[in-house]
């Protein structure tokens, strides 16, 4: 198999045709979740909910937060797991990780300590569920020990490790707080499990696919990963180190760009690395910063633009006023009278899908 060679905007046009961010865009959102193989889910709100962000980056006003709440809890074709919301299809593939979980002693250990608690919570859930985590009584021996906010809250970390198990699973969500029950009864029964090294590769062939082209081995980070191990094909980039690895279905595809605002935690940008060596793009989430220190502020959406990232807005979704409020446009090369129409057009668009008007763009 020969390495292929490819310029930067061949590469970039890969990752945003992979990430369904040309033209023309998809129409329904199991399909993007099923290409995407996830959407993070994070709190903060400043501007949408980012699983809503990234839903509406793809299928515009069409897609409605009710449509991915739908999909979660009541059709059941999509799950939450660690903060992501997953084609259910692709739960085959987590069941064996599952079952060996978990895989510290440390965590092993507080567990046999609790057993009694376990079976309690199991118990509550199996005649009750689902259940908000303040519903559940504790009832451990060993209380969980952390330096972290984590310390003593017995009832959510049992959760937590139970749905790492496989023996719990999120059943939904009221308002920001999950719904937790027994696994039986929010995944399919009888779904295959794949081998826990089968289940890697395959999760590296998905991933693959959803990012176009990445590195075989990148920095660990805490949820999913950000490489994709020998799956694809090798590949290199014109005036940047090392080697790639991409998805030869994504080769010699045509491309037509558009206009995106971006989540923050987008795929498309969550690897800062890959997005620096790809868009030549710098990025920071600056809301864990002061406001003196920001440079393009709290929630800045980055810009995408055809096949390059040209900038980032910084808005806020002020709903009692009824207002997307635009603090700053921040343009990382001049924008043309084109590219601020198109950016201005995609702010009215997602002010009217937040049923609010725009105010302070000049």
């Amino acid at each position: 198999m020969g390495v292929h060679r490819l310029d930067r905007a061949q590469a970039r046009r890969i990752a945003i045709r992979a990430q369904l961010l040309a033209a023309p865009r998809p129409t329904d959102l199991l399909t993007v979740v099923r290409q995407l193989t996830l959407v993070q889910i994070d709190p903060t709100a400043a501007v949408a909910p980012s699983a809503d962000l990234v839903c509406w980056s793809r299928l515009g006003s069409s897609y409605q937060p009710l449509h991915l709440r739908e999909a979660l809890e009541r059709h059941r074709t999509l799950f939450e797991h660690q903060a992501m919301v997953r084609p259910m299809d692709d739960l085959g593939l987590f069941l064996a990780a599952m079952a060996a979980s978990p895989g510290h002693e440390r965590h092993s250990e507080w567990l046999r300590a609790n057993d009694s608690f376990r079976r309690d919570v199991l118990d509550l859930l199996g005649r009750s569920g689902p259940l908000l985590s303040r519903d559940i009584p504790d009832t451990s021996a060993v209380p969980w020990p952390s330096s972290g906010w984590t310390n003593n809250r017995n009832v959510t970390q049992m959760l937590e490790f139970l749905v790492l198990r496989g023996e719990v699973a999120i059943a939904g969500r009221q308002g920001r707080q999950r719904l937790w029950d027994v696994a039986e009864r929010v995944y399919p029964a009888g779904t295959p499990v794949v081998e826990l090294e089968q289940a890697r590769r395959l999760r590296n062939e998905r991933r693959l696919r959803a990012l176009g082209i990445a590195r075989a081995k990148a920095v660990v980070v805490p949820g999913e990963p950000a490489d994709v191990g020998d799956v694809g094909e090798p590949a290199v980039i014109e005036g940047v180190a090392g080697e790639w690895r991409v998805d030869p279905a994504a080769l010699g595809q045509p491309f037509t760009g558009r206009t995106a605002l971006l989540s923050p935690f987008d795929r498309l940008v969550h690897d800062r690395v890959r997005l620096a060596d790809l868009f030549e793009y710098e990025y920071v989430l600056e809301m864990y910063k002061p406001r003196v220190s920001r440079r393009w502020g709290y929630f800045a959406l980055p810009i995408l633009h055809g096949d390059r990232l040209v900038g980032k807005v910084d808005a806020t979704a002020e709903r009692r006023r009824g207002t997307l409020t635009v603090h700053a446009i921040h343009e990382d090369v001049p924008f043309t009278p084109e590219v601020t129409r198109a950016v201005h057009d995609e702010l009215h668009d997602l002010a009217s899908w937040l049923s609010l008007t725009v105010e302070g763009l000049r």
